[in-house]
């Protein structure tokens, strides 16, 4: 039996890709779907959250993309869904990247660069295009930058379905905190988990242990993986503001837009290395709402529906680790900062044996000399 510690979008998609090949597993987590998962934004967007450093992201990213809509079809299939854009609110109408200044139009210009030479398709665009596409943009939008395969997804739509796909495969769920690993042998093979003393039970046996419990994973195994904590905010609307998702760099901080077919806008996200502080503070909200005030003014007329703040795995190089650990019978699949949601399809396909090439970026091997 496979055990899977981590009930957010990558622990329970494996537990269903999993349960969907046969294979008997049980998922482990106190409270499934309420992590960082809960408070993403869910934007499956490679081409625009790419920075020059990070071309193996980008590759993950883009390979993870292609598969998010048999994903997607399969998921909303299992869970009894009308279809993806329905149940998931799965839409593909690309990210808007806008520019204030000489200095953004420049790195616009150089990112579009950058893009055209990995054959990526971009398109640039004139202030005046830009509100064309998006009316509602601020009128000293000077210029942006069309990535047009890029998406976005609802992240708590997702999960609610995950649980959905494997309460119909009958696969169980354990509501209980793992306190530590269960070994056996000179070799310390894994072998199950220990649970919190309150649980019903004190152990779970199994054949193989796959760690996706976030920003918490680094407690359970010798892996590096901080907690990057991330607020954000939900406002509502009778009538959407935005078509596509729209992000620019304001007062020297990323922001982004989100909008759903429900009318609610997702504004995001601070990035802060404040440990496991989940505090949701006037000072953060402030400036996300500060700052989407300068993309699209009509923010600030609307209702706050949600605030929250959730706790983004990060490692060292931004890359998650994905695959076996090194102990016999663990295997890894944490450490995916902002992409946990746009990399879960990729993570399963890896863990099945479907990635070759790619596992290899994401391989635990690499932090195997790190003293």
């Amino acid at each position: 039996m496979d055990v899977i510690v981590g009930g957010g979008v990558v622990g329970l998609s494996i537990a269903w890709r999993l349960a969907r090949a046969g294979r008997p597993v049980t998922v482990v987590d106190p409270a499934p779907a309420s992590g960082a998962s809960h408070a993403a934004a869910g934007m499956l967007a490679p081409v625009s959250e790419v920075a020059y450093t990070e071309a193996p992201l980008l590759r993950l990213g883009v390979a993870s993309l292609r598969r998010w809509p048999g994903f997607a079809a399969e998921l909303a299939a299992d869970a009894g869904l009308d279809g993806p854009r329905t149940g998931l609110d799965l839409r593909s109408d690309g990210t808007l990247d806008v520019a204030f200044g000489s200095d953004d139009l420049v790195a616009l210009d150089e990112l579009a660069a950058y893009m055209d030479k990995l054959g990526l398709p971009v398109e640039r665009l004139t202030g005046r295009e830009c509100r064309r596409l998006e009316p509602m943009l601020a009128p000293s939008v000077r210029g942006g930058l069309l990535a047009p395969g890029d998406a976005w997804v609802d992240p708590r739509r997702v999960t609610a379905a995950l649980l959905a796909a494997l309460e119909r495969l009958e696969v169980p769920l354990v509501r209980a905190r793992v306190t530590g690993l269960l070994t056996e042998g000179d070799g310390g093979r894994v072998v199950g988990v220990r649970l919190h003393e309150a649980a019903e039970v004190p152990e779970i046996r199994a054949d193989q242990v796959t760690l996706a419990a976030g920003a918490w994973s680094a407690e359970l195994a010798d892996v590096p993986v901080r907690p990057v904590k991330g607020q954000i905010m939900r406002l509502r609307s009778p009538q959407p503001l935005l078509s596509r998702c729209v992000r620019g760099t304001v007062h020297g901080a990323s922001v982004y837009l989100v909008p759903r077919g429900d009318g609610e806008l997702v504004v995001g996200a601070t990035q802060e290395e404040m440990g496991f502080d989940t505090r949701v503070t006037a000072g953060g909200l402030y400036e996300l709402l500060r700052d989407a005030r300068e993309l699209v003014p009509g923010v600030t007329e609307l209702e706050v529906a949600d605030v929250v703040a959730g706790l983004r795995p990060g490692t060292p190089d931004n890359l998650p680790v994905i695959g076996p650990s090194g102990r016999p019978g663990l295997t890894l699949a944490t450490g995916h900062h902002r992409g946990g949601v746009l990399l879960a399809p990729l993570t399963t396909a890896i863990l099945l044996g479907e990635e070759g090439e790619l596992a290899a970026l994401c391989s635990p091997e690499r932090f195997r000399d790190i003293s």
